[in-house]
């Protein structure tokens, strides 16, 4: 078992950043490949980015490609999304998750832990 606790959400205008953090407990997270979602009131929790065990991949949706950074520090069990020139859309609360096995890393089904969330909100 592993508990995934986020922070770093808050309330930015567009333009702005924020720097997203995941810290485990229970577990060592580098065994997991990680993943971050987002729901926005009335949506579908959806894909945001991954990251593989190493860190060595990566991958982005569309919509956040080139605005937004996940990392991750195995030593210090943690792992980071950098968001930059957030919009209003990015609007959403943001989970961690974790999961057993490597591959389908955009499809919240195959993942098997999860943060409570924290709330960004990105004003016009």
């Amino acid at each position: 078992q592993v508990q995934l606790v986020e922070s770093g959400g808050g309330l930015v205008h567009t333009g702005g950043s924020l720097r997203l953090s995941c810290a485990a407990s229970g577990r060592t997270l580098s065994i997991y490949p990680m993943g971050w979602f987002r729901q926005a009131p009335g949506k579908e929790r959806e894909f945001v980015s991954a990251i593989s065990q190493s860190g060595g991949s990566t991958a982005y949706a569309d919509s956040v490609k080139g605005r937004f950074t996940i990392s991750r520090d195995n030593a210090k069990n943690t792992v980071t999304l950098q968001m930059n020139n957030l919009k209003p859309e990015d609007t959403a609360v943001y989970y961690c998750s974790a999961k057993r096995y490597a591959g389908a890393y955009d499809q919240r089904q195959k993942y098997d832990y999860w943060g409570q969330g924290t709330q960004v909100t990105v004003s016009s």
